[in-house]
């Protein structure tokens, strides 16, 4: 942002062309002449990154995330992630994905995860002896 000033600061002062400018902040001559009109519309906040902090619009509704939580504790307890969306998907009309539904049951814990298809404890195994 300082740098930024100070190379309009030097460009509105002439000492150099836009594509001097742009360059000695490696950016294009494009970039360089939307990055001034952003400042002179809007000062310092013009020049934040608008890409962040945003949701995204593909995003999972609260509402629809809270009625597949529901549906996994009450009917479709105990079924792996496969199996849950694959259910999902036949019975609900679910759209999104299967890496999405992972992700959402793991995020929630030990309860929301499998517990009937984690794996015991090896027990010993028998040990060949040759000879």
């Amino acid at each position: 942002m300082i740098k930024f000033r100070s190379v309009l600061d030097r460009y509105e002062a002439s000492e150099f062309n836009q594509i001097d400018a742009a360059e000695l902040l490696g950016i294009t001559e494009r970039t360089f002449r939307r990055w001034c009109h952003r400042y002179e519309e809007d000062g310092e906040a013009g020049l934040l990154d608008r890409r962040l902090g945003g949701l995204s619009a593909k995003r999972v509704p609260a509402s629809r995330a809270a009625e597949v939580e529901a549906l996994y504790r009450t009917r479709y307890h105990g079924f792996t992630a496969r199996h849950f969306h694959e259910h999902l998907v036949r019975d609900q009309q679910f759209t999104w994905g299967y890496t999405w539904t992972k992700a959402f049951l793991q995020s929630k814990g030990p309860a929301g995860a499998c517990e009937d298809t984690r794996r015991a404890p090896r027990s010993v195994r028998a040990v060949r002896c040759p000879g």
